[in-house]
């Protein structure tokens, strides 16, 4: 069984940083003539479609489009086109598809689809000669290069990268622009910073909440899914203001929470949640802000919107340093494969 630093998981996650730097050299001026087509089509709406932790993506696209372009941005679900034929009116409509592969056969038929039926689709692909790439009207590459660990991690913070210069760029948002261009350096100090103290409120975990909010339920999405595929730890994701819509009635003594905030509008309500989880004596482990009586895990403080990419970088290390403590190996998730191809 690998260590946690021996992983390919953790080598491939620690190459985020470069990849962005690389991604953002080497899209400038594709991205730029894509935010320039977008502006001057001036959608009616946004659409996604993905799976896995490209939905994860999706989740965070959906807030940050629909926060800087007012935009209805909400999920297409592919079995709409896989298994049911639907024949939705995509004009007008931007339809956005993220994956990593470019193969999944649910994906490339809604992708079809949505063209059939007037959209414009954009592919955010690590695979330029794939399938999807070559069918989507523009294509905005991930550049995360190989990732041949089961659990996606550069690649997935490849698509967030490149969803935020998207929409950067789509928007003229030259303050994000300028924050997203210092993420790589700050990637490389999220890289370094130590979780471990996470280690051992969780290695004998049965189950576990990651709450988020706004931009960060995305990644509070995707790090629940990891703590399930890399650690046999079941983990549900929520938002702030949803979990306590029912699921609060679990938190209670010795109970672990991961609570995940960047410094914006969504950080005091994120702070009063992680009191009360605290009172009712519950393992609290918190990223952001600082409250008293949880476990804090260190952050790099940046845009609210690249704090998300930072913290799941922080995150990745911890995590691959997690499964071999509780008895498995990141990169060999049972009953997984790195291609899922959903018919």
């Amino acid at each position: 069984m690998t260590t946690g630093m021996d992983s390919r998981m953790f080598k491939e996650a620690g190459q985020a940083p470069n990849v962005v730097r690389g991604q953002l050299e080497n899209n400038a001026v594709n991205v730029r003539r894509i935010g320039a087509l977008l502006r001057e089509m001036s959608p009616r709406a946004v659409v996604t479609c993905a799976r896995g932790s490209s939905d994860h993506a999706a989740t965070f696209a959906k807030y940050l489009i629909e926060s800087h372009t007012k935009l209805l941005t909400t999920s297409f679900s592919p079995s709409m086109s896989s298994l049911y034929n639907a024949q939705t009116d995509m004009r007008g409509v931007v339809f956005l598809v993220i994956s990593q592969s470019g193969k999944s056969p649910d994906l490339l038929a809604s992708a079809e689809n949505a063209k059939r039926n007037g959209a414009c689709v954009i592919a955010l692909c690590n695979s330029p000669a794939s399938p999807l790439a070559q069918m989507s009207h523009h294509t905005i590459p991930l550049s995360a290069g190989p990732e041949t660990s089961v659990a996606a991690t550069k690649s997935y913070i490849a698509s967030l990268s490149a969803i935020v210069h998207l929409v950067a760029c789509w928007t003229s948002d030259q303050t994000l622009i300028n924050s997203l261009m210092r993420a790589p350096d700050q990637l490389e100090q999220a890289w370094q910073l130590d979780w471990s103290a996470a280690v051992p409120a969780l290695q004998r975990a049965i189950n576990l909440f990651v709450v988020g909010r706004g931009y960060g339920l995305g990644v509070a999405q995707e790090a629940a899914l990891k703590f399930k595929e890399t650690c046999g730890l079941h983990a549900e994701a929520f938002s702030a203001a949803e979990v306590k819509h029912g699921p609060m009635a679990l938190v209670g003594r010795g109970f672990p929470v991961l609570m995940l905030s960047q410094n914006d509008e969504s950080r005091s309500g994120i702070e009063k949640l992680a009191t009360d989880f605290v009172a009712r004596g519950a393992d609290v482990l918190v990223a952001g802000p600082r409250v008293t009586g949880s476990i804090p895990l260190p952050t790099i403080s940046s845009h609210a919107v690249i704090e998300p990419l930072l913290m799941v970088q922080s995150f990745y290390r911890m995590i691959a340093a997690l499964a071999p403590a509780r008895g498995f190996d990141p990169d060999q998730p049972p009953h997984l494969n790195k291609v899922t191809e959903t018919l």
